[in-house]
């Protein structure tokens, strides 16, 4: 059993379904799983959560997230981007993603030009405020990094590192010289160990397959998305392509819910010929509830449902995109639900992965081994004629909510 930290809460989540159909009791101590045994096997002093009538998961995390213009769909003028206002934004977007499941997020945040280092304050600042609720990441993003107009932009990328930018991004599809767009942001992560996330279209196979050789090996690694131009190409162009992405081992993320005000292109690339050359496919959000996507939800689960329900993967290839690949992504460890893993978690009503994906409103979420958000939804019927007595309800309604409730 691994050792507690001293004064840790203990938490024991009693009566969970895995997706495997094993029905488990789970003891965490502080930020990692303690014990898993089988249900009512394990007794603790602290807190118990009866998760009769739920699915306990390793939780999704967000790879791809733009909190800056999040929230803004329903505004006149354009988003604010004065710290403040992008801290709230950041702050409101990342709670609602916790809520959904997502206990880690990956914020892409576009630094240079008039707007200088104003909305990566912002972001950093919620990312403050949210620590011990969530773990918030920022991307800088700088437009254009070669030619005159370039200094401009590297000079601020060089600042948002000092400032605390954990990852380093681009647009190489947007400046004149895309390779040496990707060149420098891989000289800049390089001499400072951070990782690299790049935006592309994917829409040229020749241009990507030059990234990719650029990139190819970088380490801690190197993301792009949302690849989107990938299903506009012939298929022996996209899976030569895929080959190429594979061999330079980077992750794909893909943005099946919709946009990415980022990249020209919408869509979901062919992600099952990617993950048959071996590439890492990992799901995002894009943009929540702006202009680009006024409808967007920043819910894993849904890109994962999507991804099952039009992209042909199993759901357990599915989900894997928002959480397994996608906490590998992100640099983060992976999650099972066994002793010394860590204890982040999405509990959520349902008896099966296919069910959860299709239906899952109520939904519990630990961060560190705490209950970090918790989401509940009833379902109630009121029919006084044959509907009722066709689903053997009783004439007065019935209402499901609560441990072993309806999802």
């Amino acid at each position: 059993m691994p050792e507690r930290p001293s004064a840790a809460p203990v938490l024991l989540l009693s009566g969970a379904r895995l997706p495997d159909g094993r029905t488990v009791d789970v003891r965490i101590g502080g930020p990692r799983i303690e014990e898993v045994g089988a249900a009512g096997s394990l007794t603790s002093p602290g807190t118990r959560l009866d998760l009769r009538g739920y699915l306990l998961l390793p939780a999704p995390a967000e790879p791809h997230a733009h909190p800056g213009t999040a929230l803004t769909a329903m505004a006149q003028d354009p988003p604010s981007r004065r710290p403040e206002d992008v801290r709230r934004r950041a702050t409101e977007a990342a709670l609602l993603q916790l809520s959904h499941g997502a206990t880690a997020v990956r914020a892409h945040v576009r630094v240079g030009g008039v707007q200088g280092l104003g909305p990566l304050e912002g972001v950093l600042a919620a990312r403050r405020s949210l620590r011990g609720l969530t773990e918030l990441t920022a991307v800088a993003v700088p437009p254009v990094l070669t030619g005159a107009a370039g200094a401009d932009g590297l000079a601020a990328l060089r600042d948002a590192v000092r400032m605390g930018a954990g990852v380093i991004g681009g647009r190489p599809d947007l400046d004149p010289d895309p390779a040496g767009h990707t060149e420098a942001v891989l000289e800049l992560a390089a001499a400072h160990g951070r990782p690299v996330d790049l935006h592309t279209d994917g829409a040229d196979p020749a241009a990507l397959a030059r990234l990719a050789a650029l990139a190819g090996g970088f380490r801690p690694g190197v993301c792009l998305g949302p690849c989107a131009g990938l299903s506009r190409l012939p298929y022996e162009e996209a899976a030569r392509t895929a080959d190429r992405l594979a061999a330079a081992a980077v992750t794909v993320v893909c943005l099946p819910q919709g946009a990415c005000p980022c990249a020209g292109l919408r869509g979901t690339p062919p992600v099952r010929l990617l993950r048959s050359a071996g590439v890492r496919v990992a799901a995002g959000s894009g943009t929540l509830r702006d202009r680009t996507n006024p409808v967007g939800r920043g819910d894993p689960l849904e890109a994962a449902y999507l991804l099952a329900s039009q992209e042909g993967l199993s759901p357990e290839q599915a989900y894997d995109t928002v959480s397994g690949a996608a906490r590998t992504a992100l640099g983060l460890p992976g999650v099972r639900v066994e002793a010394g893993s860590p204890a982040e978690l999405l509990a959520v009503r349902g008896d099966g992965l296919a069910g959860a994906l299709s239906l899952a409103y109520s939904r519990i979420v630990v961060h560190r081994g705490r209950v970090a958000a918790r989401t509940s939804a009833v379902r109630e019927y009121r029919d006084s004629g044959a509907a009722a007595s066709a689903l053997d309800l009783p004439r007065q309604g019935r209402s499901d909510s609560g441990p072993g409730g309806g999802p």
